[in-house]
């Protein structure tokens, strides 16, 4: 199984980001644009994991606490590594420390069930599109700069979730294993 940690985005969100997908997959096609089904807000990446493993990382989940709901903005659009080079096309998050908090505890509690920690700073975005070869065209460029500090939405999230990704002919498949509402306690059932 290859399994994500993941917050979902509002309606709202979805609806604003699929039109700015529309637009910039009409400016330039040769980029991998992401299925607007399949944005989400991805907490830590787990990978490939056999599926005895599946019900140790929902218990290791249930015992993360997060004591409020998470305000987030979806503002802006940027690269990694950066646009001269760029692998990655995203949305950016702008969320207060929580969220942050929320992924350290996540990692900790996965690191518990042998999942690696990652080695990267968290940097809460929407993927958007990937690039085969690293090169933005002048009219793609032309267009991103246009939503540079676009807001996209705002929302509240409320729960995070544990995701299955299934890689098909037709793309990615996401499927929700499980969902973790935040709670003071830190513990669910």
């Amino acid at each position: 199984m290859r399994l994500f940690v993941a917050l979902s985005i509002s309606a709202e969100v979805r609806e604003n980001l699929t039109r700015l997908l529309n637009e910039l997959r009409h400016v330039d096609s040769r980029p991998r644009w992401v299925n607007p089904a399949n944005l989400h807000v991805t907490v830590k990446f787990i990978g490939n994991v056999p599926d005895e493993q599946a019900p140790k990382i929902k218990e290791a989940l249930l015992k993360v606490g997060t004591p409020v709901a998470i305000s987030l903005e979806v503002r802006g659009i940027g690269f990694f590594p950066n646009d001269r080079r760029p692998a990655v096309i995203w949305a950016g998050i702008q969320a207060p420390p929580e969220l942050p908090t929320l992924a350290q505890r996540v990692q900790q509690a996965l690191t518990a069930c042998g999942i690696p920690a990652e080695t990267r700073p968290f940097a809460p975005h929407l993927t958007l599109a990937r690039f085969k070869e690293p090169r933005l065209s002048e009219p793609l460029r032309a267009v991103i700069a246009k939503f540079d500090d676009q807001v996209f939405g705002r929302q509240i999230s409320a729960e995070f979730h544990l995701m299955e990704s299934k890689t098909k002919s037709t793309g990615a498949e996401y499927t929700t294993l499980h969902s973790f509402p935040f709670t003071t306690e830190g513990t669910r059932q």
